[in-house]
């Protein structure tokens, strides 16, 4: 299993606008946590002005799939997003442990 950041770029009333998503969006992302997928995310603060999701999974199209399919990508909150390989190397959950 490899680890993806997924990054979002959102919109400058994005706090504002994702009030009507945001349920449809947490229920997609913990269904993706339940799954094994989905680490950790969130929206960066002061200022928010993007997100960043932590994926655990096989290939990046499951990270692609989240984001083509949720709720604040579909209904334009978000401007752009893109998907990283992240090769980890230090912790418990990484995925290529180096040791000195």
């Amino acid at each position: 299993m490899k680890h993806y950041l997924l990054f979002y770029d959102v919109t400058a009333d994005y706090p504002e606008r994702r009030v009507q998503y945001r349920s449809a969006h947490l229920e997609k992302a913990w269904a993706s946590q339940e799954r094994g997928e989905l680490l950790l995310g969130g929206a960066f603060a002061d200022p928010i002005d993007g997100a960043v999701l932590l994926f655990r999974a096989e290939s990046a199209d499951v990270v692609r799939r989240f984001a083509a399919d949720d709720p604040y990508v579909r209904n334009g909150c978000v401007t752009s997003w893109r998907v990283r390989e992240w090769t980890t190397v230090v912790g418990e959950g990484a995925s290529t442990q180096v040791r000195p």
